[in-house]
């Protein structure tokens, strides 16, 4: 399965519901999204993403719950994202199969060895700068960062990596330079006042760097 090259990820937002995001970002042309809850009771988690599920299969967006295996399984939703002190990869497919879609974290060449071995289906590397969506910031990529780790992986079969942490809509053509997939967006997308606007913009310059 081919993803696509914008991985939307949920925050806590002042304007709408998980599930109200989810749409607004869905309806804007979004058709990744990973449900990103953390802090939360499991049983409140379980129904956030319950909804959010309804959401996805309506616009046909592919969706990840960020960590709740157990829950990803029940629900059977398309697959999980696991942070670096989440539960392991290989433990993770073994519980919900083959063809669930399983993505890591990645801050370094070694954590990306160490997710190719385990058989994700993406990484998520980053932080490209500063960030407020995670308390614990591992050191910051920047271009450089991305340059040096990309050109490492020219010789290694690699599954798809999307730059994440920070990124403005200026830094995207810049970030793309450096051979990364796609780009991961949290608050550019949702704490935008044009969710419609932004996402489209983004797609565009997406879609302009294929050609």
């Amino acid at each position: 399965m081919k993803l696509p090259k914008l991985h939307f990820i949920t925050q806590p937002s002042t304007q709408y519901s998980n599930s109200e995001l989810v749409e607004q970002a869905c309806l804007s042309g979004v058709r990744l999204v990973q449900l990103r809850i953390k802090d939360q009771p499991v049983d409140l988690i379980f129904e956030e993403a319950k909804i959010v599920r309804e959401v996805c299969l309506k616009y046909k967006a592919t969706f990840l719950l960020n960590d709740y295996v157990e829950i990803a399984k029940e629900l059977k939703v398309d697959g999980v994202h696991l942070g670096k002190s989440d539960m392991p990869p290989i433990k993770a497919r073994a519980i919900l199969g083959k063809k669930s879609i399983i993505g890591g974290t990645a801050n370094n060449l070694e954590d990306i060895t160490s997710l190719i071995t385990a058989k994700v289906d993406y990484i998520g590397l980053g932080p490209y700068q500063f960030t407020t969506t995670k308390k614990k910031l591992s050191p910051l990529l920047g271009i450089k960062g991305y340059k040096d780790i990309l050109s490492e992986l020219k010789e290694i079969n690699s599954p798809p990596i999307f730059a994440i942490g920070g990124i403005s809509i200026e830094d995207i053509p810049s970030i793309l330079k450096t051979g990364v997939y796609g780009i991961a967006l949290s608050g550019l997308i949702a704490n935008s006042k044009d969710i419609h606007t932004e996402v489209r913009l983004i797609n565009e310059i997406l879609q302009s760097s294929i050609q």
